[in-house]
């Protein structure tokens, strides 16, 4: 039963964290504070970029880093928290009030460039597992105790049905709004003026986020190496795999359950309890960091701790922009 095994993924988390908690006094902290700071250089790094992005769509204003960095971790912290991607909404509000005369659209599109590079790297990272053998084969998946993963691979004509729709819905959004809402084309074509420029996006935002990855993966390195089971390349790479594969349809909060079922499936050479560990003592320890950055930049920065308010504004702030658009002219052919 679909209950039965959703159950079985948060059961799998609930061990994990047993277990992390049992081995705790066993972690070592100087490389656990190095992964900790990969991360938070990983999110200066794709904060750039957007910045980069947005002068691009922005040439005459000036954007400050200071609050487009603070806004990037405010919404990296929500979404440690909150479902839906609320934080991404908080982001581009909170970068939106930054830039005089800009508009969601045009904020929006420019922050959802960096999937372009992001979507590439994931690809690659998932086929280097497969091609080294790392991930467990399809016949292994319907069996894992993670409902994300043994739903889908026990249902594979329904992942495809529901991943259509979901292409379908987003094509026929975008087309009615191409075809008819002419202003909110033009905004969201203006986001995504650095993509009209190969070299200058090249430069000044693949080779940003290339950086940010690196930091990802060497932050993973050392979250291995505090919870003794080793850096290495293949490990690296197949902790990367799990938490795309975990995230792709996820029914727990960032894949809860997924991750410490698939680690443990594939990441051989270390015990069961230390796969378990690791697994769920990272992904504490990501959100945890995200919630304290993210807090602490809308404290220091935008002089609030209201996060709840700020996430009302930028809902309230979208829908009445919406209003000014929608009347906007037809186009014509």
């Amino acid at each position: 039963m679909p209950l039965a095994d959703l159950g079985s993924s948060f059961n799998s988390f609930f061990n994990a964290t047993t277990a992390f908690f049992e081995h705790l006094s066993e972690i070592r902290w100087t490389p656990f504070a190095i992964a900790l700071g990969f991360l938070l250089a990983m999110q200066l790094c794709r904060a750039w970029a957007w910045r980069n992005v947005l002068r691009a769509a922005y040439p005459g204003q000036r954007i400050s880093f200071t609050h487009l960095s603070a806004a990037y971790l405010a919404g990296a912290g929500i979404n440690a928290i909150l479902p839906a991607h609320a934080g991404d909404a908080t982001k581009v509000f909170l970068v939106k009030r930054q830039i005089p005369h800009s508009s969601y659209p045009a904020v929006t599109s420019s922050f959802l460039v960096q999937t372009v590079f992001d979507t590439t790297v994931g690809v690659l990272v998932l086929v280097y597992a497969i091609s080294q053998g790392l991930l467990p084969p399809l016949p292994q998946l319907p069996d894992l105790p993670a409902f994300e993963i043994s739903f889908w691979a026990n249902h594979p004509r329904t992942f495809l049905i529901v991943t259509g729709l979901l292409i379908l819905v987003l094509a026929i959004g975008v087309y009615y709004l191409g075809h008819h809402v002419r202003r909110f084309w033009d905004r969201v074509k203006q986001g995504l003026a650095i993509l009209r420029r190969p070299r200058r996006y090249l430069r000044e935002v693949a080779a940003w986020q290339g950086l940010g990855w690196i930091c990802r993966f060497a932050a993973f390195w050392f979250f291995l190496e505090a919870f003794n089971i080793g850096g290495s390349v293949g490990s690296v790479m197949l902790v990367m795999s799990v938490q795309a594969i975990a995230n792709i349809v996820p029914f727990t909060p960032g894949g809860a359950g997924a991750q410490q079922a698939l680690l443990v499936a594939t990441l051989e050479g270390p015990s069961r309890t230390a796969v378990l560990s690791f697994s769920v003592g990272t992904q504490i320890a990501m959100a945890a960091w995200s919630v304290v950055l993210g807090f602490a930049a809308i404290l220091l920065v935008f002089g609030t701790a209201d996060w709840k308010g700020l996430i009302r504004q930028a809902e309230d702030d979208a829908a009445e922009e919406k209003k000014t658009v929608a009347p906007a002219s037809p186009v014509r052919h």
